[in-house]
């Protein structure tokens, strides 16, 4: 069973909360790589506490914890600290975020370990020790910093409504928006009371008790609300953080946006993530916060087959694949399995058969939108191939305008005719 335990503030934290630091913070647990000084990297990078506590440390240090209102006061207070008053105070908020179930810590006392906060005594392999304290983000942390984004970009796309995808097919359900009809067998015995009176009380007449008959009853109409299956196909490889932008951990957070938009609004929908790099592979939406930039090369071609043979298995009425770029393709998965790659112009090889999956994509009905991070003549023409096949749409945009994007095109989907 689990307690809550209520005591008397005493000032140890500042009032700093846990969804505070989680605001704070969001871009640090979101981060792709792109502040690294090394070019090796990894697609799973582990995070130790030691760096989780001097990103706590900016924070405070910029003021980004604390309200315009108590800015000046906080940044006096903290001023007049002694470094070991900082890190215990450092140390307090990272068990805040570990009590509250944002993140959990490796378990120091298994391996021998130091607990968070408390430095053991001795020797340089007592600060070894402590640097290997590593943290996870959990499903919580997700949620919150998914709910954050969401609420950010649709709080700049201004005045909007959030609803389930809606259809020009008319069927009967517990929406009221529609008009009224004869009720037939199948339907949702959803009644409009006031007009299957007056169905009754027409034919028969002002008496009582007023006898209803089967053709009198009238049900009310709603607009359909059609399912959708996303794939959305995520470019990770290194591109993604070079030419001095980051261009991934903007598309990490439409990801985590998109994936609580459809939990909190569209239930009925399903959400699956694909990197795709020199080769792909799909990834669960709860390790979504922890991948970085991965190979060189862009095989857009295994990235199609695995989304298909995701949206294979999914019975809903739209079917559409989510694809976020930045450069063209150039690498592809051969039969033998040997990876071939060429990352100059158009090649043939690596086109032809991209664009072969495209056509498959267009067979079974899926549907393809592109939104390039980048102007690339090569990117551009490959993309117009896509778009004119698949008859989706391209989108020509940036880190700072993707969210927006993404977002009001997928909630557009709910005007698409379903046959």
């Amino acid at each position: 069973m689990k307690f809550i335990k209520y005591s008397r503030y005493t000032g140890g934290d500042l009032g700093i909360s846990a969804e505070d630091l989680m605001r704070a913070l969001s871009d640090y647990f979101l981060q792709s790589g792109f502040e690294g000084d090394s070019l090796y990297f990894s697609e799973m990078g582990q995070q130790t506490v030691d760096e989780l506590q001097e990103a706590i440390r900016q924070a405070l240090q910029t003021g980004e914890l604390f309200d315009d209102e108590n800015l000046e006061r906080m940044m006096q207070q903290l001023e007049q600290m002694s470094p070991d008053e900082m890190q215990q105070l450092i140390d307090r908020l990272t068990e805040k975020l570990a009590e509250e179930g944002y993140v959990t810590v490796s378990n120091p006392r298994e391996s021998g370990e130091p607990r968070v906060g408390k430095k053991p005594q001795g020797g340089a392999g007592s600060d070894e020790s402590r640097q290997r304290i590593q943290f996870e983000v959990t499903d919580k942390s997700l949620d919150f910093l998914g709910f954050k984004t969401l609420k950010d970009l649709m709080g700049s796309l201004g005045k909007s409504s959030l609803g389930s995808h809606s259809t020009r097919e008319m069927s009967t359900g517990v929406e009221t928006s529609g008009s009224v009809k004869p009720y037939e067998f199948g339907d949702t015995l959803n009644l409009d009371i006031s007009q299957t009176l007056f169905s009754a009380i027409k034919r028969q007449g002002l008496q009582s008790p007023v006898e209803l008959e089967y053709s009198d009853l009238m049900v009310r109409q709603s607009e359909y609300q059609s399912s959708c299956a996303t794939v959305l196909m995520l470019d990770c490889s290194h591109s993604m953080i070079l030419y001095g932008e980051d261009r991934f951990t903007p598309a990490k957070k439409v990801a985590l946006a998109l994936s609580h938009l459809i939990r909190t609004q569209y239930p009925g929908d399903s959400l699956n993530l694909v990197l795709f790099h020199d080769s792909a592979e799909e990834l669960p939406l709860s390790q979504l916060a922890r991948v970085k930039v991965g190979p060189f090369y862009t095989n857009t071609r295994e990235g199609l087959i695995m989304a298909q043979r995701i949206l294979q298995r999914q019975r809903k009425d739209m079917r559409q694949i989510i694809m976020i770029t930045d450069g063209k393709p150039s690498a592809l998965t051969l039969e033998d399995g040997r990876i071939y790659r060429n990352p100059f112009g158009l090649d043939p090889l690596v086109i032809s058969q991209t664009l072969e999956e495209v056509h498959k994509c267009k067979r079974q009905g899926i549907l393809i939108n592109t939104f390039m991070l980048a102007r690339d003549h090569a990117l551009v023409q490959f993309v117009q191939k896509v778009t004119e096949i698949c008859r989706g749409k391209a989108y020509f945009t940036t880190p700072y305008t993707l969210g927006q994007y993404l977002l009001m095109d997928y909630m557009n989907r709910k005007t698409r005719m379903v046959h």
